[in-house]
């Protein structure tokens, strides 16, 4: 990967250029939900005719990296408030904080495109610890799919599907220690399906290899050779979906 930037106006535009042997001739841009450009390119392709393409469609990027300022600085000011998103695997959910009539229970519930919570004590600790289990709950369901999903490819299990613990975290995604014991962090189910399979199968491969040896990375090609892309869609989205 390597950085580059352009000028609109008097806006500078700047973005991690990947050359991939898996593409076919054309550019792609992609923008990371923290505002990270990503733009894909055939292996091969000249750094000049990379720049052209993204300015081109300077004005579009413009307009969306506008638009993720303005949603960011509504995320960093969280009042856990009807109106406020927040993610589950890859997508934006609005929030919608309801009135819980008579002596029921509080629910979180995802319906018809909105996260909603139903509470008859609206305190933003109460709307947040509500969501914060809502997002454990799913976390422990979804990491369960996944590594039953994956185990079949990964040949040194032999069958045994490692126990995995979740760990809510400042900074990491996961981790494996010595004895085997795999920590996720339940935050990661905001995250988009493969960049969750990247995370487990990560921690898979450190069950056979402790340390980020050329081994391990071989390993980890072996299971996900697109996974430096994964990566990096991951990197670009951790300031937004670890914040709660």
């Amino acid at each position: 990967m390597t950085q580059q930037s352009i000028r609109y106006g008097t806006e500078e535009i700047t973005f991690q250029v990947c050359f991939l042997p898996s593409r076919s001739g054309k550019v792609a841009i992609h923008i990371h939900p923290d505002g990270t450009v990503q733009v894909d390119a055939p292996t091969g392709a000249e750094l000049g005719a990379v720049k052209q393409a993204v300015q081109k469609r300077a004005r579009w990027l413009i307009q969306h990296l506008t638009r993720i300022r303005e949603q960011q600085a509504e995320v960093l000011s969280r009042q856990y408030i009807s109106g406020e998103s927040h993610f589950y695997l890859g997508r934006r959910y609005p929030l919608k904080v309801l009135d819980l009539v008579g002596m029921s229970k509080p629910t979180v519930k995802l319906v018809r495109g909105q996260l909603q919570v139903a509470t008859a004590d609206r305190s933003v600790e109460t709307v947040k610890q509500l969501l914060r289990n809502w997002y454990i709950s799913h976390a422990q369901q979804v990491f369960h799919r996944r590594l039953i999903a994956l185990a079949p490819g990964v040949l040194w299990l032999k069958g045994h599907l490692p126990p995995i613990k979740l760990l809510t975290m400042k900074k990491q995604w996961g981790s494996c220690s010595p004895q085997g014991n795999i920590l996720l962090n339940p935050h990661l189910v905001k995250a988009p399906r493969e960049c969750i399979d990247y995370v487990i199968l990560h921690e898979l491969c450190h069950l056979k290899e402790h340390n980020h040896s050329p081994e391990f990375y071989r390993l980890l090609n072996q299971q996900m050779p697109e996974w430096k892309l994964v990566k990096a869609k991951l990197d670009g989205m951790a300031e937004l979906l670890l914040n709660i």
